[in-house]
């Protein structure tokens, strides 16, 4: 079925181009010669360039790319064994990433543990610490 629909895609993009180019020559003929040769120069040279980038790409395709993207999809590309292997590291690096979070933030929290413990078992209460000339008191003390 897929081939149907694309051999029939085929067949419509070929008629429009046929258009697009009958349309276009009918056009041309109320040109001057000087603009028609210099259209039929780029024309050639469209056509050459064309060609050329198809050769090109067509190489590429045989050849077998090297893309990973394209391989992915397809059956002569990777085998499960190659799906699994390039996805595991992707997978260790978020746990990696989890992990850290999760350190970072248990130690965040035990810092605070040890001010709050320092604060509360001081001789002095809590609210002197709020207290403006005591803190005051500190910096020009030290």
């Amino acid at each position: 079925m897929t081939n149907s629909l694309q051999n029939r895609a085929d067949i419509l993009q070929d008629r429009f181009a046929l258009k697009a180019a009958s349309y276009l020559s009918a056009a041309t003929v109320d040109l001057p010669y000087d603009v028609s040769e210099r259209l039929r120069a780029a024309r050639v040279q469209a056509v050459a360039k064309r060609k050329g980038a198809a050769q090109t790409a067509g190489g590429i395709v045989h050849t077998g790319g090297g893309s990973a993207l394209f391989s992915w999809g397809s059956s002569d590309g990777l085998g499960w064994w190659g799906r699994i292997g390039s996805v595991v590291p992707l997978i260790a690096l978020v746990v990696g990433l989890l992990t850290i979070n999760s350190i970072q933030n248990d130690n965040r929290a035990q810092e605070i543990a040890e001010v709050d413990a320092a604060l509360l078992t001081d001789d002095l209460p809590p609210a002197a610490f709020a207290d403006a000339g005591f803190v005051q008191f500190l910096k020009t003390s030290h």
